[in-house]
C-alpha cells in the first residue's frame, strides 16, 4: 500500500480533532459568506491551516489544492501532474447546524484522477480511506473492515438512494420520480458517498453544484469498493484539476448491474 496513506490518515484525523474541539466547546457558531456564498467557520479555517502544514512536512511534497487557500492561477495548475485535493470541512452547512454529518478529506490526484483518499467524519469516529488497486477500508472505533458496495439495478424496486440534506432541487427530484419505490435518506457532506461504498445505499444523483475537493477523496474509496460516479456529460468518470473546479452533474453508484 502507498506508504502516504498512514501519515495522511493521521493529518486528517488531527485535522478532525481541531474541527471537533471547535464544534464542542463553541456555543454560538460564528460564520461569513465566500464570494460563492458558501459558509466559512474558524474549524474551517483551523484544519485547512493544520492539513496544509503537515503535508509540507511530508518527505514527498506535492502541489496541495485546498477550498480554504488561495488557488493557485490555471496557467501554473494546469502543469501539476501530481498534487493534493484538500477539503478541510466538507459539510460547513452541517457543522453550523450542529448534526455532526461533516468530514475531513484529503485526496492525492495523479494524471486529473484520484489514486488515494481519506475521508474522516470527527463526530462519527469513522476513518474511510482507499489506495488505487488496494481496496477500500473503514476503520469505526477501532474496527476495521474493507468495503464492497452492495450490486443493484436502477430498475429494483425500494432502491436506496441518498441525497443532500441540503441541496435537494427539482432536476434531482426528477431523477427520483423515475425510480421505483425507492427509500430515500438525507445525509449531509461525503458520508452520502460513504454510505454507497459500505453497501448501506445504491444510488446518489447530484444534479447540482459540487466542487473538485468536494468528491475527490470519496472518488477513489468509491471506486476500490466497486462503485463509480460518473460525469452526467461525458459518461465518464469525473476527472480533476479542469480550468474551472465545479464538478459536473454526476450520479454515483454502487456496484451497478
Amino acid at each position: 500500500m502507498n506508504p502516504l496513506i498512514v501519515p495522511v490518515k493521521e493529518i486528517a484525523r488531527l485535522a478532525g480533532e481541531i474541527i471537533r474541539h471547535i464544534y464542542e466547546n463553541t456555543t454560538t457558531i460564528h460564520y461569513k459568506r465566500k464570494d460563492d456564498d458558501s459558509p466559512l467557520t474558524l474549524a474551517d479555517r483551523a484544519a485547512n491551516a493544520f492539513i496544509v502544514q503537515e503535508l509540507n512536512k511530508l518527505e514527498v511534497k506535492y502541489p496541495i489544492i485546498s477550498e480554504e487557500s488561495a488557488l493557485p492561477p490555471y496557467s501554473e495548475r494546469k502543469k501539476y501532474d501530481v498534487f493534493w485535493m484538500v477539503d478541510p470541512l466538507d459539510g460547513t452547512k452541517e457543522f453550523i447546524k450542529r448534526n455532526g454529518e461533516f468530514t475531513v478529506n484529503i485526496a492525492l490526484i495523479e494524471k486529473r484522477r484520484p489514486v488515494l483518499g481519506v475521508v474522516y467524519a470527527p463526530m462519527l469516529n469513522e476513518m474511510y480511506w482507499a489506495v488505487k488497486g488496494e481496496d477500500a477500508f473503514m476503520n469505526k472505533d477501532g474496527d476495521v473492515k474493507r468495503l464492497t458496495a452492495k450490486l443493484f439495478s436502477l430498475e429494483q424496486d425500494k432502491l436506496r438512494v441518498v441525497c443532500s440534506r441540503s441541496h435537494l432541487n427539482d432536476a434531482t427530484q426528477k431523477e427520483l420520480d423515475a425510480l421505483k419505490d425507492p427509500t430515500l435518506k438525507k445525509i449531509g457532506s461525503s458520508l452520502k458517498l460513504m454510505l454507497l461504498a459500505s453497501g448501506e445505499a445504491d444510488y446518489y444523483p447530484r444534479m447540482g453544484p459540487t466542487m473538485e475537493w468536494d468528491i475527490a477523496a470519496s472518488q477513489i474509496i468509491l471506486e476500490e469498493a466497486g462503485g463509480s460516479i460518473i460525469s452526467e456529460y461525458t459518461g465518464q468518470p469525473i476527472v480533476y484539476n479542469k480550468e474551472n473546479l465545479r464538478n459536473p452533474h454526476f450520479k454515483a453508484y454502487g456496484r451497478r448491474k
